[in-house]
């Protein structure tokens, strides 16, 4: 069997609920995300409390509230020679208006990894990412929680970023990183050879090595604890099993758009 990028490659060789949360003041504040994302601005109100809440300045977050509004209501962003642009694209499906549900849905948030952070994984990584952003479950992501996840994708800290890979990897949402979980996410890291009988076989010795690596309790399951701990210790460990956050190199491009 092979590796694919972005797997267990350097990996072999060798409770977050925090950052995304939902903004102070209740319906007060999902109030202002609907008429800022409406109006493609932030209302000074939301945009000092995202502010205080996320690494951007307020040149920035204005910025993504206008790019958050081209993405909603017209098509997805495509970065061409380190400049933004909105052309049409076609087979794009948009959420329909709905007040404070009205925000990114899953096809053009994918879009948006692909074309502008360069990001290619699996399928149900990239789910899984939308899922992190999207803190409300409710199939879209709002205004606000597309600026505290983008702060956490461009300028998180080393604890945010450990958080963010963890709630992707857990599955099911339960706390845990199960060994079920690990299967399903490193099937899809192996290349069957022809020569492989059983390449399930192959992703099982994974699960025991991750375990043997993860699971510092010896539970036979990966809390947030143990994963913190191990990645702490092996940083190399963050994206054990899959790519969920961009490379540096197409976060600056995106920064520094903000910022022309």
């Amino acid at each position: 069997m092979a590796m694919k990028k972005g797997s267990l490659t350097v990996f072999l060789a060798s409770g977050w609920k925090a950052s995304l949360r939902s903004a102070a003041g209740g319906r007060d504040m999902a109030e202002e995300v609907a008429k800022a994302g409406k109006a493609g601005k932030c209302s000074l109100k939301l945009l000092e409390s995202l502010r205080k809440r996320t690494h951007f300045t307020r040149q920035e977050i204005e910025a993504l509230c206008r790019m958050y509004q081209k993405l909603v209501s017209s098509n997805t962003l495509i970065f061409s020679g380190g400049q933004c642009c909105v052309p049409p694209l076609s087979g794009i499906s948009m959420s329909p208006a709905a007040t404070v549900c009205e925000g990114l849905d899953r096809v053009v948030f994918r879009e948006l990894l692909h074309n502008t952070f360069d990001l290619v994984t699996e399928e149900v990584l990239m789910d899984r990412i939308f899922c992190a952003f999207d803190r409300c479950n409710v199939g879209t992501i709002r205004l606000e929680e597309w600026v505290c996840g983008l702060s956490v994708f461009l300028r998180g800290t080393f604890e945010e970023r450990t958080a963010f890979c963890f709630l992707v990897y857990d599955l099911n949402n339960d706390g845990y990183i199960s060994k079920d979980e690990m299967f399903h996410l490193l099937r899809n890291c192996l290349v069957k050879q022809p020569q492989d009988e059983d390449p399930d076989e192959g992703v099982k010795d994974l699960v025991e090595m991750a375990l043997r690596k993860l699971d510092s309790d010896h539970d036979g399951k990966v809390s947030f604890k143990d994963y913190q701990k191990a990645v702490k210790d092996e940083p190399l460990l963050l994206e054990a099993f899959g790519q969920c956050l961009p490379a540096e190199t197409p976060c600056q491009t995106f920064i520094s758009t903000l910022n022309s």
